[in-house]
């Protein structure tokens, strides 16, 4: 059975699946039936050359499962990777919390596999490619992937792709100062977007307005169901700073769809409610995009590397 090896490797684990073609064309489908799954830890305490060759095990004994168990070694190989990345050289630049620099990981993979040929993407795109793709955007011709989680990233689908940009660096979101002198960002700027309206930021707010230092995101999205009007002061603060954010980025880009992921996300309507508000009161000639949660949750890293493998074959021309 045809297949790919999909990978998404984060700061703590690898997530990895052997994934099928589906429909008319594997792309399009979305790469079809999981056709096996499997995690592992990323063990990056042991180093950056201890991570690059657990990648590199993990993909070799998934070659192996696709050989011994669907009577053939896998097609190709996508694997999206945290920090600035390379695609079209297929080097992992650079990503602080795995420690590594200049790693060219398509071609350690792609020896270690016996030359197959390997995909390698960064893990916010590739999770946006599978959202626009098989998930909450599907269908939808541009779309603007945002999740909230410890910062916030974005990935710019058009026409069923991702633009990366000039350099790899499109979509970053997060770093648009919504409030100038605002909090100091790990960028060097001030009054980012990340800094007020990421699920940390959100953390960080509650901890300090409710006295419990081990409060999170999650707690304050409670504590405004509850009706806690301190909680709603916090949530209204940053959701005003998201929709400020976010209609910049309405102007610029004009998407048809929305998708907004990440922790914050979980919190449902809590969020999705006054957040479709203070857009809508904020826009003025723009059109509203269609405002939706993320479907796929933390599998949309892994599926968009399978789309990235699919869509490396379809490109390929034919020996």
């Amino acid at each position: 059975m045809k297949h790919v090896i999909a990978l998404d490797v984060g700061g703590t684990g690898m997530k990895a699946a052997l994934i099928a073609a589906g429909g008319h064309h594997p792309a399009a489908a979305g790469g079809g039936a999981l056709l096996h799954e499997a995690r592992r830890a990323t063990g990056r305490e042991r180093g950056p050359d201890a991570v690059v060759e657990t990648i590199q095990d993990f993909a070799a004994e998934l070659l192996a499962i696709g050989r011994e168990r669907f009577g053939r070694a896998a097609s190709a190989v996508g694997v999206a990777v945290p920090g600035i990345v390379d695609a079209d050289q297929g080097i992992a630049v650079y990503a602080a919390n795995l420690g590594w620099r200049d790693v060219p990981l398509r071609a350690l993979l792609t020896e270690r596999l016996g030359g197959i040929p390997v995909a390698l993407g960064h893990d916010v795109r590739t999770g946006g490619l599978a959202e626009g793709r098989i998930g909450a955007g599907r269908g939808a011709d541009r779309f603007l992937f945002v999740p909230l989680g410890t910062g916030i990233a974005g990935a710019i689908g058009i026409a069923g792709r991702i633009e990366a940009g000039a350099h790899g660096y499109a979509g970053e979101i997060g770093h648009i100062v919504v409030r100038p002198g605002g909090p100091d960002c790990g960028c060097g700027q001030r009054g980012c977007l990340e800094t007020l309206a990421s699920a940390a930021a959100v953390s960080r707010a509650w901890a300090a307005a409710s006295g419990d230092p081990g409060a999170d995101a999650a707690d304050c999205a409670k504590a405004v169901v509850s009706g806690d009007a301190r909680a709603r002061e916090v949530w209204l603060s940053a959701v005003g700073a998201l929709a400020d954010g976010l209609v910049t980025a309405i102007t610029l880009l004009d998407p048809r769809t929305l998708i907004i992921g990440g922790g914050l996300a979980e919190a449902g309507e809590t969020l999705f409610t006054p957040l479709r508000k203070a857009v809508e009161e904020r826009v003025t000639f723009q059109r509203l995009p269609h405002i939706v949660p993320a479907a796929l949750g933390d599998t949309a890293g892994c599926l968009g590397a399978g789309l990235l493998a699919w869509d490396l074959l379809a490109t390929e021309v034919p020996a």
